[in-house]
């Protein structure tokens, strides 16, 4: 099959088996490595990626069905000088990951609650990230993390 749809704010064109998740395709044929496989029955979150914006577990999401649609990965965020997205910057600044395995799809999955509320309260981050497993640092500093990054983007948008 032929896919046609934009991936980190680019369009992009792209072979795949009707069968291949987006994870597969993002992995195995673009090598976006970023979106982590872990669980693969959509209860982990570590593939978690936006389409058109909407956190989505990229291992149980068929590539066709982002056809004409925007993508979002991790590689995605950093700006194009290199300079962290927030979130990015957030979870470095409060140690919000130890084996970092989780890491790319907590911050996709706040970034969208952000984009959706950018300014939770910390009962809404709890309730919005219970998709996302880390068996690591516990939540405390990912949680932490997310109010830090709202807090920075939101001093943005105000300039």
């Amino acid at each position: 099959m032929n896919l046609r749809f934009t991936l980190n704010g680019k369009p992009w064109q792209v072979d795949c088996e009707p069968q291949e998740t987006l994870a597969e395709v993002l992995r195995n044929t673009l090598n976006l490595n970023g979106t982590k496989v872990s669980c693969e029955v959509q209860v982990c979150g570590a593939c978690t990626v936006l389409v058109d914006g909407v956190p989505v577990s990229a291992c149980t999401y068929l590539a066709y069905e982002a056809r004409g649609k925007s993508v979002t990965t991790i590689e995605g965020l950093e700006k194009p000088d290199g300079t962290l997205h927030p979130l990015q910057q957030a979870f470095i600044d409060e140690f919000a990951f130890q084996c970092g395995y989780c890491t790319p799809g907590m911050i996709m999955s706040a970034k969208a609650l952000l984009d959706e509320n950018p300014q939770p309260t910390r009962d809404e981050i709890i309730h919005y990230m219970d998709g996302n497993i880390c068996r690591c640092t516990g939540y405390v500093p990912i949680v932490a993390a997310i109010q830090r990054a709202s807090e920075v983007m939101s001093k943005e948008t105000k300039k």
